[in-house]
């Protein structure tokens, strides 16, 4: 028996001593949310009432952008008439706003025409009656059938982006409106359902996208279709200037994403490349777009809430000052009232600590599990429930003392019906963070991720290190002896070390 208590011991010490060292030598470390580091939220609201399908098909949308961006530990819940984003440790916060909250259809669209940058103010200009009658070619508008709605910017206003109108947008993303070049385009062709997937990639030592089209009418042959007009230059979508090949332009919230020149009469569904010397992170934000274009709902943004880094590092500091305070406090009442088994109380505490770090570490750094200050809280109240579940032995302990039971005698007693009690008393915290997680979404969660977390490994602690330590410790003359040393009455001392 003896033995075995020892090899828990040792076990315990070793394991706790591995995972530490491995974490800091493979350099993880928690990973810090939203309240913590500073970071982007934002609450998205539908402009149109939403049933709960649209919704759930919107946050899956969005969820997927935002895993696109490489945002760790992201949350994204529904809200009544809208979506709730909260994006931790973000850097550049406007880019990841642009990309979540998008919410156009994504449009393949000819490029008639390239317009030279708007230099001044314009009046706005009404498009034709025709337009709404699909007009047979570029032609329709370089002949004047067809004039496209434009703004006092030059550019067609988002409520006449329609699928069926022509209309002059930009393909440069900056905000002087009267520096960019502007395309003429033709009516839609193709839709995102046309689209399998996009992705960026490597390719003769240059990054583009490569896109995926799916099968039949609506997809890669409609694709076909325009990309062989576009290829021989046809009126339907002519060469620009310095090509001799048209190009078709991919648009999405009344924005040219990208307008790639046709180089071949038809492509395979799977094997279309745009190329243009893009930088890598163009090339992730265009396939990103592409993928992920288009929303069931449209949503607008309200309630923008920006953290910075500072007020990230200030809650930060004010919940490891409580943790720190709450512990000192803890660490000081242990130690006065149970003395050296007060010591190895706070021994169990600090391997289960240990191995607390040493798992949000992993998790933060290879699975984006993040740290927020709601979780500190759960961590917190969760140094309770391990203080409790010493206190609970240590007085079993003294029970059996005062009951005429030597000291050491009363070790092996005592353990079995404290650990029981500290199993359902751990239990019954375990159940309430179960439904806490399961019931609740955001801070909430993390709250009770963290409390569940911390409670199963105080279990572990008092099976594996407390119980056996003070098993080993009982075999001293000093424990037979003089017990008060370890907070133990010293009635049973007199009775010798019979049992």
């Amino acid at each position: 028996m003896q033995r075995r208590q020892t090899l828990f011991f040792i076990g315990i010490l070793l394991v706790t001593l591995v995972f530490v060292v491995l974490t800091t030598l493979w350099g993880n470390k928690p990973l810090l949310g939203l309240d913590l580091q500073g970071g982007v939220s934002v609450r998205l609201t539908a402009v149109e009432p939403a049933d709960d399908e649209m919704l759930d098909q919107a946050v899956e949308i969005i969820r997927a952008r935002v895993d696109g961006l490489g945002v760790a530990e992201p949350e994204i819940s529904r809200t009544e008439q809208g979506v709730m984003v909260s994006l931790p440790g973000v850097d550049d916060q406007a880019r990841a706003l642009e990309l979540v909250g998008t919410t156009a259809e994504l449009r393949f669209r000819p490029v008639c025409d390239t317009l030279p940058p708007l230099i001044g103010e314009a009046e706005p200009t009404p498009s034709s009656g025709e337009s709404n009658l699909v007009p047979a070619s570029c032609l329709s508008v370089s002949n004047g059938d067809v004039i496209p709605a434009t703004g006092v910017d030059g550019l067609t206003p988002p409520e006449e982006d329609k699928a069926e109108n022509f209309v002059i947008l930009t393909d440069e993303r900056t905000t002087d409106v009267f520096s960019e070049r502007r395309l003429l385009l033709g009516p839609s062709i193709l839709t995102g359902d046309g689209l399998s997937g996009a992705d960026a990639d490597f390719v003769d030592f240059e990054w583009g996208i490569s896109v995926t089209m799916k099968d039949g009418e609506q997809g890669i042959d409609a694709f076909n279709a325009i990309a062989s007009e576009c290829f021989s230059s046809s009126i339907f979508c002519p060469a620009q200037a310095g090509s001799v090949r048209g190009q078709i332009a991919l648009v999405l919230d009344s924005q040219v994403i990208t307008a790639p020149v046709i180089n071949a009469p038809a492509f395979e569904r799977d094997s279309i490349l745009i190329s243009g010397a893009y930088e890598k992170q163009q090339a992730e934000d265009v396939a990103l777009a592409l993928r992920y274009g288009a929303l069931p709902v449209e949503l607008v943004a309200e309630n923008t809430q920006l953290v910075s880094a500072t007020i990230g590092e200030d809650s930060l500091e004010a919940g490891l000052t409580a943790g720190i305070i709450g512990l000192a406090i803890v660490a000081l009442f242990i130690l006065f009232y149970y003395r050296l088994l007060g010591l190895i109380a706070l021994t169990s505490l600090a391997i289960s600590g240990s191995l607390l770090w040493a798992i949000i570490s992993h998790l933060g750094t290879q699975s984006g599990l993040a740290l927020t200050l709601a979780g500190i809280t759960g961590i917190i109240v969760a140094i309770g429930v391990s203080v409790d579940s010493n206190v609970v032995y240590f007085e079993h302990l003294k029970e059996d003392i005062r009951d005429g039971r030597t000291a050491r005698s009363a070790v092996d007693r005592a353990f079995k019906p404290a650990f029981s009690t500290i199993v359902k008393a751990n239990t019954a915290s375990l159940i309430g963070a179960g439904l806490l997680w399961w019931l609740t979404v955001g801070a909430v969660r993390g709250f009770a991720l963290y409390l569940g977390l911390a409670t199963i490994l105080d279990l572990v602690a008092t099976y594996f290190f407390m119980g056996p330590a003070i098993k080993l410790f009982s075999k001293t003359k000093t424990f037979a002896n003089r017990p008060e040393r370890f907070g133990l009455p010293s009635v049973g001392a007199l009775l010798g070390d019979g049992q």
